[in-house]
């Protein structure tokens, strides 16, 4: 189990038999205020280059810009608990070590990935013992997403009781994925992913930083190479400066040769390879894209519809999840608009079932980008939902005589079905105004004696829909009484 402490200007020499143990020496450690030889196996890039400072934080202006409130907080000493939550290499860990480094509070970091219940419990305990002579603790919980409930439940009466002071991190939303009365004591920062000038801006930092970064390497990077190493990390710090680190580490073999070294686009191409895209099953990722997808169906915007459609089957979305949500966006969205569509859609799903990927990838798009096209509907979606309120509202009563079946004589005596009217005996003698459509009139009442001239299914002007819109008004225009 991995449990680091970072103590700073730690007063209690009476307790060091206690809770500190002195560091063991190591004859190979380089002095600290010599530069790392960027050569020499050891601290990746990325590490290497983590700011130590506020100032050196790049982004995350909206929180830590000046007179921001995380700013505040952090240069006041004051933390509270909270949970940071943004994307991969947005700065969340880079956060707590800069608190870690500022407060004079005891530090301690825990992963969630390998921490048990135990670990907090003996994490707890320390804190507890510090506390006595004066000393608070802050408990760093990196991925604290991956706490189940019992350990989260674990940390949350020291929360509480003012033992630790929580700082959290996740990629994953903590309204999901943190307890609800852990996240009630909370206060949760949302980072946003770095954008490209941001990252050239940290690109940039690492070729020229003599003492952590490449700067003693002379290597040379053109303004598209760098550009593209920003596209590819998508927002991630982490994954810029492993590409950057990658692509001179591979063209530069000695560090004490000073002749510069042009790292050319190619060569960036060449490090990046296929990076696997950021993507959750279960998470936030894969919601967000299929509310994209379908809203993108919905605004009737092909390319959108495609773009979203091929990122998530790009990162490993099952074909037949994206096939049945493309199903119910047929009747959703389109119905009777144009009624084909879903019968394209379930054509699509049993050709996909069929074919496998990545040749269904191209069934999927095909059907995708016919309902992106399409006449647009929601009507029968609307009705459904307002009658479905109805029925759960109450409205649940007895099937009118006249429709109910009659298959025995006592149902019969009792009046089931009588006065039923059965509509092709009258149909033949009524005008037809649309062939494609039944005769304007309405033989008799079919809705439920408390839902008489209720009106649910409203029909649009798209598509099939209008020659349905046109045909049930004047149907319920002969309704009305005179």
């Amino acid at each position: 189990m991995y449990v680091a402490e970072i103590e700073r200007k730690v007063d209690m020499v009476h307790q060091t038999s206690l809770f500190d143990a002195e560091p063991e020496h190591n004859p190979t450690a380089q002095p600290k205020n010599q530069p790392l030889n960027p050569l020499a196996p050891g601290e990746p890039l990325a590490a290497r280059m983590r700011p130590r400072t506020l100032d050196e934080i790049v982004g995350q202006e909206h929180l830590l810009g000046s007179g921001k409130i995380l700013r505040r907080i952090i240069e006041g000493d004051k933390i509270t608990s909270m949970i940071f939550w943004g994307p991969p290499g947005s700065g969340k860990t880079t956060l707590a070590e800069v608190i870690a480094n500022h407060t004079h509070a005891r530090f301690v970091r825990l992963s969630a990935v390998s921490a048990g219940v135990a670990d907090l419990r003996k994490t707890m305990e320390e804190a507890k013992k510090f506390r006595f002579t004066g000393k608070h603790t802050i408990l760093f919980v990196d991925e604290i997403h991956r706490f189940n409930k019992a350990q989260q439940d674990a940390i949350l009466p020291h929360v509480e009781g003012g033992t630790v002071t929580l700082i959290g991190a996740t990629t994953e939303n903590p309204s999901f994925e943190v307890n609800a009365a852990l996240l009630s004591r909370s206060r949760v920062f949302v980072l946003h992913g770095l954008n490209e000038e941001q990252i050239v801006s940290i690109l940039h930092r690492a070729l020229t930083d003599n003492e952590r970064g490449l700067g003693r390497l002379h290597a040379l990077l053109d303004d598209d190479a760098l550009q593209q190493i920003a596209i590819y990390a998508s927002g991630d710090a982490r994954t810029a400066l492993n590409v950057l680190e990658l692509a001179v580490l591979s063209h530069k073999v000695d560090a004490s040769d000073e002749t510069p070294v042009q790292i050319t686009l190619p060569m960036i191409e060449d490090a990046m390879q296929h990076r696997a895209l950021l993507y959750d099953k279960g998470g936030d990722q894969h919601y967000d894209m299929i509310s994209a997808l379908h809203k993108a169906v919905r605004g009737s915007d092909p390319d959108g519809s495609l773009y979203w459609l091929i990122r998530m089957l790009e990162a490993g979305e099952d074909p037949l999840y994206l096939a049945r949500r493309v199903i119910r966006m047929a009747s959703e969205d389109i119905g009777l608009a144009d009624p084909q569509a879903l019968g394209i859609c379930v054509a699509a799903q049993q050709a996909v079932h069929f074919v496998g990927m990545p040749e269904a990838g191209v069934i999927l798009a095909e059907a995708v980008a016919y309902l992106a096209t399409a006449p647009k509907s929601n009507s029968v979606y609307n009705a459904y939902n307002q009658i479905r309120a109805e029925i759960l509202s109450g409205h649940n009563d007895p099937v009118p005589l006249w429709i109910r079946n009659a298959p025995t004589s006592l149902m019969k005596n009792l009046g089931y079905g009588k006065e039923y009217k059965y509509a092709h005996d009258y149909y033949k003698d009524m005008s037809v105004e649309d062939a494609e459509r039944p005769p304007v009139g309405k033989l008799q009442e079919y809705l439920p004696e408390s839902l008489v001239g209720r009106r649910f299914f409203e029909p649009g002007q798209q598509g099939r829909e209008a020659s349905v819109k046109r045909w049930l008004e004047k149907r319920r225009e002969a309704e009305r009484p005179d």
